[in-house]
This record gives structure tokens, C-alpha cells and sequence, in this order.
């Protein structure tokens, strides 16, 4: 449950942001940086690191303007559910877990992060763009997910199911405000469609 929980945690960090939890994973193990994260273990240390550093660099520059913001959607919405995999992969490899249930965490780990960084895109097109200090808590949960899931994976993963509740909800008053744009667009067409009661 423990190991859940921390999985948990890491993986709604990788649905806000993608290679700022990867860095401060390496950094936080910088003994055998990344040698147990799948994936990237194969990749030379040096240029991993220089290729999170400039992404994480890209992540809190870019997070607070429009057009990065644009990007960063793209970007995180095609590989958040990767990442989340592996990080929730590692914290369950860390815990020495069965296989099968790494596995099963690596799945829920993935969903998790696509659930979150969906409902941040459908925000973001509802707003025309998310405003500055939602992205600075998206940088400070970030980072503080990822510590919380190695030093109090409990409490990090109760942050964890928090967010997902406030993503539910919020997810569901999106989809209404867009069914009422809709309703206000048809009626609009239908408006428009009509002929004027004055020609009769």
C-alpha cells in the first residue's frame, strides 16, 4: 500500500510537469544517478542530465507564458503517461515490489498522469491559458511530490488522491461550462436560421 502510495505521489508530479521530477529523482539518488529508472538507465548520465536540466529549464520558463504554455501542453500531454510509468515503476522497483504489482503500478501510474495533465489542458483552452501562480503551485507540488514520495510517501500520496478529487470535480464543471457553450452556440445558429417575423 505504502508502495501505492508513493507511486501515487511521483506520478501526478509527472502530470504537471515532465522532466523536472525526472532531474530531482537523479539528483535525490545522485550515487547511481538513474541506474534503476527504466528507460533511462541507458542513457549516458552526463547527457541525461543536461537534456532534464534544459527541460526542466524550458518547464519553469516556459509554464508562464502563453506560447510555452501552448508547447508544454503538447509536450507533456503526449509524454506524461510514459513518464509517469516510469517514475512510478522506480518508486515501486525501490520498494523491492513483486513484479507483477510493479507492473500494475507502472498502469495506474500512467492513467493517473494522463487523468491530470487532461484536465489541465481542457482548463487551459477554457481560460485561454493558465495564469502565473497556477503554474509557480504547479512547479512547487511538483517538486514536492517527488520528495514527499521517497521521505513520506503517505502524505504524498494523499496529496495525490487530493488532486485527482479537485481534477474530478473540476473536470466535470469544464465539461458543463462546455455543454453551455455549445447550447449557446446552436441557439445562436438557430437564430440566424430563422426568418424574420417582420417579412410577414
Amino acid at each position: 500500500m505504502i508502495e501505492l502510495l508513493a507511486a501515487l505521489s511521483v506520478s501526478a508530479a509527472a502530470g504537471m510537469r515532465i522532466a523536472l521530477p525526472l532531474l530531482v529523482i537523479g539528483l535525490l539518488h545522485s550515487d547511481d544517478l538513474w541506474s534503476s529508472v527504466p528507460l533511462l538507465s541507458h542513457i549516458h548520465p552526463p547527457l541525461l542530465i543536461g537534456i532534464l536540466t534544459s527541460g526542466s529549464l524550458f518547464e519553469l520558463l516556459g509554464s508562464k507564458r502563453l506560447l510555452g504554455q501552448r508547447v508544454l501542453q503538447l509536450v507533456q500531454l503526449f509524454l506524461s503517461p510514459f513518464v509517469g510509468a516510469i517514475m512510478g515503476i522506480t518508486v515501486a522497483q525501490f520498494a523491492d515490489a513483486p513484479i507483477a504489482f510493479v507492473w500494475i503500478v507502472g498502469v495506474v501510474s500512467s492513467l493517473f498522469a494522463l487523468v491530470l495533465q487532461l484536465v489541465q489542458v481542457g482548463w487551459f483552452f477554457r481560460l485561454r491559458g493558465l495564469p502565473v501562480w497556477a503554474a509557480f503551485i504547479q512547479d512547487f507540488l511538483c517538486v514536492s511530490l517527488v520528495l514527499f514520495a521517497f521521505d513520506a510517501p503517505q502524505q504524498g500520496g494523499l496529496i495525490a488522491l487530493l488532486l485527482l478529487w479537485l481534477a474530478i470535480r473540476s473536470s466535470q464543471e469544464w465539461y458543463r461550462w462546455y455543454l453551455g457553450q455549445k447550447g449557446s452556440a446552436s441557439r445562436r445558429q438557430y437564430q440566424r436560421q430563422m426568418p424574420d417575423s417582420r417579412e410577414f
